[in-house]
């Protein structure tokens, strides 16, 4: 949902970009950092440390944040980058995913296993439901939208991180939240493929 009003955040993104425009680092080193700092959050989250699991995933997100704010900043915004930067995505929440198994979450109506299963479907099928529509030309411009896409989600699992430092129930009633959502925001967008086909 958040993908649709980016140009709310173009003074924010421009501040960022002149900043780290002044380091010699180019978009695509920006992208991989992100995956670099993400085995630190699956790291902590092993180790069930939560606190420096939420730091290095706030790291790892700014991080793929800058990436795209450096790029169009300094007009070097390539296919190439744009596709590096679409398949780190998927490896950071995978890899934090990943890590949240390791953590003792309360079982709520379905084990943790059932959830984390649902919401690594959902955010691939939200991402393959737009892939798809473009491949098989059934839209003219790239399916954006839907109740949950990757910026939500980012935030969404941020506060997930964050309440299970105090809580592990507050924490799985986010993530089962987020189940929900990606798989209907997966949905939303097939709906929206079919609908343009018409």
């Amino acid at each position: 949902m958040l993908d649709l009003y980016k140009e709310k955040f173009k003074k924010i993104e421009i501040l960022v970009a002149k900043t780290f425009s002044l380091l010699s680092l180019k978009p695509n080193h920006y992208t991989l950092l992100a995956i670099f700092f993400s085995l630190f959050v699956f790291y902590f989250l092993v180790k069930q440390n939560l606190i420096f699991a939420t730091v290095f995933f706030l790291i790892a997100s700014f991080l793929d944040f800058i990436d795209g704010a450096v790029a169009r900043y300094k007009n070097l915004s390539t296919k190439l980058g744009a596709y590096l930067d679409t398949i780190c995505d998927r490896y950071v929440e995978a890899i934090l995913l990943f890590g949240i198994l390791f953590l003792p979450l309360p079982k709520i109506i379905l084990p943790k296993e059932f959830w984390i299963f649902l919401i690594v479907f959902g955010s691939l099928m939200t991402t393959y439901a737009k892939a798809a529509a473009k491949e098989k030309d059934l839209v003219v411009s790239e399916l954006k939208g839907g109740i949950l896409s990757r910026t939500e989600r980012l935030f969404l699992f941020l506060l997930a991180l964050v309440l299970g430092i105090f809580n592990s129930n507050w924490m799985m009633v986010v993530l089962i939240f987020v189940a929900i959502l990606t798989n209907l925001t997966a949905i939303q967008r097939i709906f929206f493929a079919i609908k343009s086909a018409k």
